[in-house]
């Protein structure tokens, strides 16, 4: 079975997944929508019969496809999604899923009411180390995580603007957060600082926080602590360490898993690609109807973003927000 596969984005991502599609004997990559025609063309001319396009509804109407793919900035969700469920197509959207929940919710009722199959992703959930990691945290007990996501600040224009990208903790930390629900629970509760440093002044334009601490108090008890900056000259790590009654689990992003039980040490490498796991999923759950091998949905990923908008609200508000 050939799927029609259809690309809302014409950025790095958007190229990733595409590339991905194209290596598959079961898809097609049949079209990319751009923010302008020169930019959906430029993209489209790498992969064969693909067409360009930068209005979402006529592109669906001319190509209908079997399921978009979904990779745009932050800002811009909202009317995309809205004309793809309108039609009933499944579709798999990078994080973070909006910047606010009024829109995210607005779409989820629709999902929901008829029964959508969708993705998000959150690709570190399906590396070996994070299986591998999950599978170890059956026979543990989870005090406290402690994570980060520390670098340097990504070139695009709108990823430097508060409205564009939600900043550092909606638009890439996201990631970390997504892992402390996944491995250890939900979030009833947080309390964030953020504060501009360095880069409002090296750059024009700059109005996201260039630094952050978050404090997340989760459901079963466990605390959890996450700090970001992106004032850095450089990409320096990212991860999250899990400290258990039995020791410590690091996870390295995509790179390693270590697990730490007193003077022993266990490292396990990651030896798949997870974003072709991740289609894998996706696409077996538009052939087959079983959406069991898809590790968050639009739904899930809604949960994710609701806390990361509490953590900006509570950083303005200098108070804790409760979530449950």
């Amino acid at each position: 079975m050939m799927l029609k596969i259809a690309i809302a984005g014409t950025g790095w991502f958007a190229d990733k997944h595409a590339s991905l599609l194209a290596a598959r004997e079961d898809a097609q990559v049949v079209a990319f929508l751009g923010s302008s025609l020169p930019k959906a063309e430029k993209i489209a001319q790498k992969f064969a019969g693909a067409q360009a396009f930068d209005e979402i509804e006529q592109m669906l109407d001319t190509v209908k496809p079997d399921a978009v793919y979904i990779s745009v900035p932050p800002m811009a969700h909202g009317r995309i999604e809205d004309a793809i469920v309108e039609r009933n197509i499944p579709f798999l959207i990078e994080k973070p899923i909006g910047l606010d929940m009024e829109t995210v919710n607005r779409i989820q009722d629709q999902v929901t009411t008829r029964n959508i199959i969708t993705s998000v992703g959150y690709h570190i959930r399906y590396t070996d180390t994070v299986q591998k990691a999950k599978e170890l945290l059956e026979t543990r007990k989870v005090g406290m995580a402690v994570g980060s996501w520390l670098g340097d600040m990504p070139g695009v224009h709108w990823w430097r603007k508060q409205s564009g990208s939600g900043g550092q903790f909606i638009e890439q930390t996201t990631h970390i957060v997504d892992l402390v629900r996944y491995l250890v629970g939900e979030v009833e509760e947080v309390y964030a600082v953020y504060a501009q440093q360095h880069m409002h002044t090296k750059h024009d334009g700059v109005d996201v926080a260039d630094v952050g601490a978050v404090t997340l108090k989760l459901a079963g008890g466990a605390v959890a602590s996450i700090t970001n900056t992106c004032m850095l000259p450089f990409g320096h790590r990212s991860g999250l360490e899990l400290f258990t009654d039995k020791g410590v689990l690091e996870i390295q992003q995509s790179r390693y898993l270590k697990n730490h039980e007193g003077s022993q040490t266990t490292e396990y490498k990651n030896l798949l690609n997870p974003y072709e796991i991740e289609t894998d999923a996706f696409l077996h759950a538009i052939k087959t109807g079983d959406r069991s091998r898809i590790l968050t949905d639009y739904a899930d990923a809604a949960v994710t973003l609701r806390i990361t908008l509490a953590a900006l609200e509570s950083s303005r508000s200098g108070m804790p927000v409760k979530l449950r």
